[in-house]
């Protein structure tokens, strides 16, 4: 019993100071010398016009790409300080909204800083076929006119709308294990988490790694941000154990409104993610947008008609879940299909997601508090499935679906095993330092709001 009450802040500090002994070279107190020159300065000066050679095209900054990129962060940013949080916060009972909302803004504080000190650097730096190097920790040689990502805006802007995709990835797990987890093992399971499990697979998939090499299309986080949170999830909440009462108590989402406002948040958000990760404001952008509203539109809708003839009564909590898993879907292939993907998308994870949340979750009995598995990770597999099918429409790369599927089908189970495999591990670990992830009863049965925080969220 003791070793329960050992200082969590400690144990919490103690991994910080671990990873960073271990991650971080000696060179980063150097880390800001020597500032890169903008590459438009040096690309083909001193070709002659005589020698006709080809010049490189030259990589310049572009204001309108620039503002929008600005804009997208910001969108994605929102989608987790409130949009998440308050979806999550209204599908929980009433005594635990503040330890969702917590959560979710400490997470984000987090990630921000472990995505300056060495998560961009593993994520995005050369290294190997499966993480990143420490050439950007504390992000070395990253300056005003640097440019990065793309060919059109500045390294900081990139930087920043990446570090809002390591932010809410993290942040989607805390709704699988709700209402029964510890402040302090929630930290320190994100921490690792984040470290060995969502950077390598950032890497591998965005930062020319293993998946990368295999061409497998995640346009926007399909495998990299939902099938990675959700296997995390449903890991999670099975070592975690179920919810006392779970089956036998009611636990109805203590605030609908609060549910619907928290989606509505989140799909205006997703443009952003979807139509932000082309990095630039141009076509592709544009049929991004377009094929983010039809897929979370479609599903919405699906699911809705499911659920009304499958229980009678078409819920508000179901079509805001419904729209949340056809953005999840449609993430993957964003920017290689078109409305005819994007409908088909939209009705399979409808029907999918609804069937995996529902039937799936009470037969296999595992108690994932906001279906996190059965909305992220099922969503995100059939949305990275079917890019395979639909990658070629309105393109000329003819029909290459067989070829396709199989890289795509690939990338799904790497994800899955690397994902499972580290979170095992990580919520062992955190549960080492920590006395154990989970809350004592007489904790859970008061709520996380007052035992964890020392507050309530509501007066009455």
């Amino acid at each position: 019993m003791s070793m329960k009450k050992k200082t969590p802040l400690g144990a919490l500090a103690s991994v910080l100071f671990v990873l960073a002994v271990t991650l971080l070279p000696v060179e980063i107190v150097m880390a800001q010398d020597a500032p890169t020159e903008p590459i438009s300065a040096v690309v083909g000066a001193t070709a002659s016009v005589e020698e006709a050679a080809p010049v490189e095209e030259v990589a310049t900054l572009d204001s309108g790409d620039t503002a929008w990129m600005i804009v997208a962060t910001l969108l994605v940013l929102f989608m987790t300080i409130p949009g998440l949080s308050l979806f999550y916060g209204g599908l929980v009972r009433a005594k635990n909204i503040l330890s969702i909302l917590v959560q979710c803004f400490a997470i984000t504080c987090l990630m921000s800083i472990l995505w300056l000190v060495y998560g961009y650097s593993l994520a995005y730096g050369e290294g190997n076929a499966f993480i990143g190097d420490f050439s950007k920790v504390f992000l070395k040689g990253v300056g005003v006119d640097t440019i990065g990502g793309g060919d059109t805006i500045p390294e900081s802007v990139f930087f920043t709308f990446q570090m809002t995709f390591a932010i809410i990835t993290p942040a989607l797990i805390v709704g699988a294990f709700a209402e029964r987890m510890k402040f302090s093992s929630v930290l320190i399971f994100c921490t690792l988490w984040f470290t060995f499990s969502y950077l390598p697979i950032w890497h591998m998939v965005w930062g020319g790694g293993l998946i990368s090499k295999w061409g497998a299309i995640d346009f926007a986080g399909g495998t990299v941000v939902h099938i990675n949170a959700g296997v995390a999830g449903l890991v999670t909440c099975i070592l975690l154990g179920k919810r006392k009462g779970y089956g036998t108590t009611p636990m109805v989402p203590h605030s609908v409104p609060l549910v619907l406002i928290g989606a509505s948040m989140l799909w205006v958000g997703w443009f952003g993610f979807n139509a932000g990760s082309e990095l630039a404001a141009d076509g592709t952008a544009g049929m991004a947008m377009l094929v983010t509203q039809v897929a979370a539109a479609t599903a919405a809708f699906t699911w809705m008609v499911v659920e009304w003839l499958k229980t009678g009564k078409p819920t508000a909590v179901g079509i805001a879940t419904g729209a949340v898993a056809g953005l999840v879907a449609i993430t993957p292939a964003s920017g290689s299909v078109g409305p005819i993907g994007a409908l088909v998308i939209g009705l399979a994870s409808g029907v999918v997601c609804y069937f995996c949340a529902t039937s799936l979750k009470k037969a296999l009995g595992y108690d994932d508090s906001l279906d996190v598995f059965g909305v992220h990770g099922i969503g995100g597999i059939v949305g990275a499935l079917l890019t395979g099918c639909f990658f070629w429409e309105g393109s000329t790369e003819g029909f290459k679906i067989g070829s396709q599927l199989w890289v795509q089908f690939k990338s799904v189970i790497v994800t899955i095993v690397w994902s499972g495999v580290v979170t095992f591990a990580a919520f062992k670990v955190a549960g080492l330092l920590t006395g154990g992830c989970r809350v004592d009863e007489d904790e859970e049965d008061q709520g996380l709001d007052l035992n964890s925080h020392g507050e309530s969220g509501y007066s009455s």
